[in-house]
């Protein structure tokens, strides 16, 4: 066994002075479903609610027993980093500096400041991550304090390899597949590394939001790739650039076992785990479950690993989420419609409707002097059939309409 392997290990006992490992639950629903053996390991249910707390508390540790004197700590974060900080902070009763970017949700400001408590100051700054970021830096020097990263950290990577060393022991034998989510690759390098010597049969699939590929696009250059644009709304994995250590630790990968997860089909995931087995996960947390119709064929018969990285959501956020999943599966679409201004027109729309269509939208302007006036209307439906059947009616009947249910720039400004 390797020195990480026994770091690995000795992090995972002292972890145990903060939390009991989270549960392994074998998931009889997928399993069935995919006719799998399906394990989800649950890192939504940390005391922060996701896997970060032990990358934070071990590199924490690692450094206050390198250097007794350690009693300042500092990070750039919105999200889970920001909380495992605030509670390992706590723990060890020593001060953190908590830069947050200006737009963060009141809701995970206020769940920072109660981990941390009077150890941790919450400092607000920059519209941007890169300007926070900048900012935290600068600080760090200047107070001589001590920037803790959330990925690109040996100490980091090591805590949260104790994901693996958990897992391992629950499951009582190893695994054929781990499915793994992958932001800044912290989690994916450590469990990987870890599962190198103690498991080197497990075969590994890791998971990237499609709108954050950065380690799909790094090993597809055979080098480090910043992304030009990344979409945000997987806030926990929605990297530009995957993290220097974390990518020599990974690099020998296929890109082929990198899969990419369309953010609305995230959405119905998420849904689905809430609705049917109750489980409350994030948008990055639910990656890997939803990853899991990619490799319907590869994995039957197999018993699989899934890691459910985090479980904060934010409520408010549902309606978005429930929008986004009803687009994606068919179930909702939006149309900009030429409505002629006479009498009946509106009436003659509505008649094409079937039983299972419902208007959630409209939005109507009437022009004095138009003969044709826009309508803005989104529709429900029972079925993605039902759509062509309505498509299909409007166009018999003359009526001009557009589809702006998949155009992004239209879609974020009208709906």
């Amino acid at each position: 066994m390797t020195d990480f392997a026994h770091h690995a290990q000795s992090a995972t006992r002292a972890l145990r002075a903060l939390f009991d490992a989270t549960p392994l639950s074998r998931n009889d629903f997928l399993s069935e479903r995919y006719q799998a053996d399906i394990w989800i390991k649950r890192e939504d249910l940390t005391p922060v609610r996701s896997y970060k707390l032990r990358g934070a508390f071990t590199a924490m540790r690692k450094l206050r027993e390198r250097n007794a004197q350690a009693g300042h700590f500092v990070c750039a974060s919105a999200g889970n980093h920001a909380q495992g900080l605030a509670f390992a902070c706590r723990h060890f009763n020593v001060r953190g500096t908590i830069f947050m970017p200006v737009t963060t949700p009141q809701q995970k400001i206020d769940k920072t400041r109660t981990f941390g408590g009077d150890n941790v100051e919450i400092v607000l700054t920059g519209d941007y991550f890169d300007n926070t970021l900048a900012s935290s830096q600068e600080f760090c020097r200047e107070a001589g304090a001590h920037f803790l990263a959330p990925f690109d950290n040996p100490d980091v990577i090591e805590g949260q390899a104790t994901v693996a060393v958990e897992f391992m022991e629950q499951l009582g034998h190893a695994p054929d597949l781990v499915i793994l989510p992958v932001g800044g690759g912290g989690l994916s390098a450590g469990v990987t590394q870890y599962l190198h010597t103690t498991a080197p049969d497990v075969d590994f699939r890791f998971v990237e939001p499609a709108g954050g590929a950065s380690l799909k696009a790094s090993l597809e250059a055979g080098r480090q790739v910043t992304l030009p644009h990344v979409d945000s709304f997987v806030d926990g994995a929605a990297v530009a650039r995957i993290g220097n250590e974390p990518f020599d630790k990974l690099q020998h990968f296929l890109p082929s076992q990198v899969l990419t997860a369309p953010e609305n089909r995230i959405c119905g995931t998420m849904l689905e785990l809430l609705n049917v087995e109750g489980m409350v996960l994030e948008p990055a947390g639910a990656m890997t479950i939803d990853a899991l119709q990619d490799i319907r064929d590869d994995i039957r018969g197999k018993t699989v690993v899934c890691v459910a990285s985090g479980g904060n959501f934010d409520f408010e956020r549902l309606p978005d989420v429930k929008e986004r999943a009803q687009r994606y599966s068919g179930l909702k679409k939006y149309f900009i419609l030429r409505m002629p201004q006479r009498p009946g027109s509106l009436k003659e729309f509505l008649q094409m409707l079937g039983p299972d269509d419902d208007i959630a939208r409209f939005e109507y302007l009437k022009k004095s002097a138009r003969n044709f006036g826009s309508v803005l209307i989104g529709i429900e439906t029972k079925s993605p059939a039902n759509f062509p059947k309505l498509t299909a009616q409007l166009d018999a009947s003359g009526f001009t309409y557009r589809d702006i249910t998949d155009d992004a720039i239209l879609a974020e400004f009208l709906i």
